[in-house]
């Protein structure tokens, strides 16, 4: 038992470290980078989004960080019925992992969102029609407030998770 909870671990730990560090990443860095580049900037995310396993990889290691980090609380806890889970680590733990969910879920539009905006982007050739404009800001006003929605998520979810078995409650 001590070796899976050892991989569970690792599998937890590692990939919230990808899937965090590449959120952060997209969102302060790539994303305001591709907004200043214009066509260019559209080219790169097109290449990164469709050309790559770049948003596979996230998704991967995020569904594997959310799957490893159920399985390892449903083992603390006892599959839920131990007084751990109101323990102060047990609540830090249910903190973070509420904080991941949403990241998850935001995780999966801003992935959605690209993906549009790269199908999009490869669309419009010369000067966009006022349909492709209209899309094109909706889904770019979407994407501002997913976005950061994601990635504050996902560091309160670290937050949580790393301070989670010093809190008193």
């Amino acid at each position: 038992m001590t070796y899976f909870i050892w991989a569970l671990r690792l599998i937890h730990i590692l990939g919230g470290v990808f899937w965090v560090g590449a959120a952060l990443t997209m969102n302060f860095f790539i994303g305001p980078a591709v907004g200043a580049t214009a066509e260019s900037g559209s080219a790169f995310v097109g290449h990164l989004m469709s050309k790559t396993r770049f948003s596979n990889a996230m998704m991967g290691a995020a569904f594997s960080t959310v799957i490893a980090g159920f399985i390892l609380y449903w083992l603390d806890s006892d599959g839920f019925t131990s007084p751990w889970t109101k323990s102060g680590a047990g609540t830090g733990f249910s903190i973070g992992a509420i904080f991941a969910l949403i990241g998850l879920i935001c995780g999966i539009a801003v992935g959605r969102n690209s993906a549009a905006l790269s199908q999009l982007g490869a669309q419009i050739q010369g000067k966009p029609t006022p349909e492709q404009i209209q899309k094109l800001q909706a889904t770019q006003k979407q994407q501002a407030l997913i976005g950061p929605l994601n990635v504050y998520s996902l560091i309160l979810a670290v937050l949580f998770m790393s301070i989670a078995r010093y809190l008193v409650f």
